[in-house]
């Protein structure tokens, strides 16, 4: 049986900011598909339980343009929607979220305030950051 990880997320019109707080995650794996589908898995803890995420995004993304950053806290994952649009719901499935999954109000921004202040948020600036030695990511 897997458990879930807390899950935060918060977007602007381009992209999805996704962070799954699971400190000293190993065996670190990540899809994306082009149309929305998101699947984490990973083993935490002395007893190495198992942590898996398995939902299906809004809309559609753009793979090649999503990056992802695992930390010792936390795994960050930069998704790039293929379509420059608000989403009202993380979610494709619409009621209420799972329990696991939150908003990420250290990120979030209201539609109406984008662009006041185009910065990423500080920890999710991917700009130096070399994925190729990364966990197990794949798309």
């Amino acid at each position: 049986m897997h458990r879930h990880p807390t899950v935060k997320w918060a977007q602007r019109t381009d992209r999805v900011y996704i962070t799954i707080d699971l400190p000293d995650a190993q065996d670190v794996k990540l899809k994306l598909e082009p149309e929305g589908k998101f699947f984490f898995s990973a083993i935490s803890g002395p007893d190495k339980i198992p942590y898996e995420v398995d939902i299906d995004l809004y809309d559609k993304v753009d793979v090649n343009e999503s990056k992802a950053s695992v930390g010792l806290r936390n795994i960050h994952y930069l998704v790039k929607k293929a379509e420059n649009k608000w989403w009202s719901r993380l979610l494709k499935q619409a009621g209420k979220p799972p329990v696991f999954l939150k908003v990420d109000w250290d990120k979030w921004i209201d539609e109406d305030e984008e662009g006041k202040d185009n910065k990423p948020p500080a920890d999710m600036d991917f700009g130096d950051l070399d994925f190729s030695v990364s966990a197990n990511v794949t798309s």
